[in-house]
């Protein structure tokens, strides 16, 4: 009976007269999931939930029996089982359950793949990138809480996913949840999950995020703009490993690593009273901040490069080349909506193309004033790849991202040197001048050679 129904719904189904039988087809193919009794013969369905749990730990298992109490059904959560359904069943209800249970799977499945792009899409070479590299090498391998600080656009949620990936959770699934997005009302549901009948619109049981994400990572974004009556629940669930669905009677443990990230400083939110500290300090037990694109410019033409070939194929466009003095006028701008800005002027140029990305095809604000000059480059490093070679003159120098490179420590010297001279020296005044911390401006002298001293001496 159960057969023909989910095959009524568009699944493929095996049969297995008992549990041991159901095992020995677990380890010979892979299932989206698993719908088991509780009472059989030989191998029951706790001695095959903890077996296929040690098999296949993101395989779900749903039990379903005439044998239900709150204590079987707290022990098959415990041990891990997706959900637990007891006889006579609503057959709607199973369905639903069924259809939960299939796309968790394959939100796992999907996840790895999103992480190990994640993994290639944290581009740049220059030192800040890759300490943040470094950090993510030597975090990932931790059960420990993460925070993420950076500007809105920086790619904290590439970050997450990498470290996801680079974890020993990768074969888990990644589930990301935008906090500011989540209505008040439905916080804790969307969380923890809720049972049928739990409110209004409640028709069937469903899973919270930490559920689904048990086993892995569990993202949260945008973690300052959470409710302030949801963070004490949430700080609990953090602390005791343990959830409950909004209208259960029970809670279930869930192995779960959580990493959150911010833009707002979460420690004004703390001296305001809008933000609990002990969840603060229970959630950056490690941080790891992304600097903002303005701080990293070196990386801006392989960032370039790379949405270009995104966009390009995409699209299915021809590689349309950046002219030098594109680059010049992307090299000025101050990037406030960061790489996802970048990457939202790429793909417009890349729309607009005719041979070449050209300055015309910028947005206004990019577009106006006249950009710093670029030292000259080879023609063949600026033109299309059927464009005839070019003589090289006198003039020429070395590949293109050696000379934006150059280019960049260039414009940030100057830069760097005024603000100082008109701060009469002052690190801290020039650093606030410039938009950077006092640490970020100290670790930039030293990285161009900049001597205040000098700086007193012209």
């Amino acid at each position: 009976m159960l057969k023909g129904l989910l095959e009524r719904e568009g699944y493929s189904v095996e049969l297995a007269p008992d549990g041991a039988t159901a095992l020995v087809k677990a380890r010979e193919r892979s299932y989206a999931a698993v719908l088991t009794d509780l009472a059989m013969p030989g191998l029951d369905g706790m001695e095959l939930l903890a077996e296929l749990r040690q098999l296949a730990p993101d395989l779900p298992v749903v039990m379903l029996t005439a044998h239900g109490t709150v204590a079987k059904a707290v022990e098959a959560m415990r041990l891990g089982a997706f959900n637990f359904l007891t006889k006579p069943f609503d057959q709607a209800e199973l369905a639903r359950v069924i259809e939960s249970a299939v796309a968790s799977r394959m939100v796992r499945r999907r996840d790895v793949q999103d992480g190990r792009a994640a993994l290639q899409a944290l581009i740049g070479a220059g030192a800040a990138m890759s300490r943040v590299r470094e950090r993510i090498a030597k975090v990932a391998p931790t059960p420990s809480n993460v925070l993420i600080l950076g500007e809105t656009g920086t790619g904290k949620e590439l970050v997450a996913r990498a470290l996801h990936e680079a974890s020993p959770r990768a074969a888990g699934s990644f589930i990301a949840t935008n906090c500011a997005a989540i209505p008040e009302t439905m916080a804790e549901a969307e969380l923890f999950g809720h049972e049928r009948g739990a409110f209004t619109g409640a028709v069937a049981t469903r899973p919270g995020r930490f559920e689904l994400a048990d086993g892995g990572t569990l993202f949260l974004d945008e973690i300052g703009d959470m409710e302030l009556r949801m963070q004490p629940k949430l700080l609990r669930a953090l602390e005791q490993r343990e959830i409950q669905r909004v209208g259960a009677g029970v809670t279930k443990k869930v192995d779960v690593r959580v990493i959150a990230a911010t833009h707002p400083d979460l420690a004004a939110k703390v001296e305001q009273g809008a933000f609990r500290r002990d969840l603060w300090f229970r959630l950056a037990v490690l941080t790891i901040e992304l600097p903002p694109l303005r701080d990293r410019r070196e990386d801006l033409p392989e960032l370039v490069e790379h949405f270009r070939r995104k966009h390009g194929g995409r699209l299915r466009k021809p590689l349309a080349p950046a002219a030098p003095e594109l680059l010049a006028r992307l090299l000025a701008h101050d990037w406030p909506g960061n790489v996802r800005e970048l990457e939202n002027v790429i793909e417009s140029l890349v729309v607009l193309a005719d041979g070449a990305m050209r300055v015309d095809d910028l947005p206004g604000p990019l577009r106006a004033g006249p950009p710093p000059p670029l030292p000259a480059v080879a023609a063949d490093a600026v033109a299309p790849a059927t464009a005839p070679p070019v003589a090289p003159a006198a003039t020429v120098v070395g590949p293109l991202k050696d000379v934006v490179r150059d280019a960049v420590a260039k414009i940030e010297t100057e830069l760097i040197t005024r603000a100082l001279r008109d701060s009469g020296g002052n690190v801290t005044h020039a650093a606030d001048a410039l938009g950077l911390s006092r640490k970020g401006l100290q670790l930039k002298l030293k990285e161009l050679s900049i001597s205040r001293a000098d700086l007193a001496n012209e």
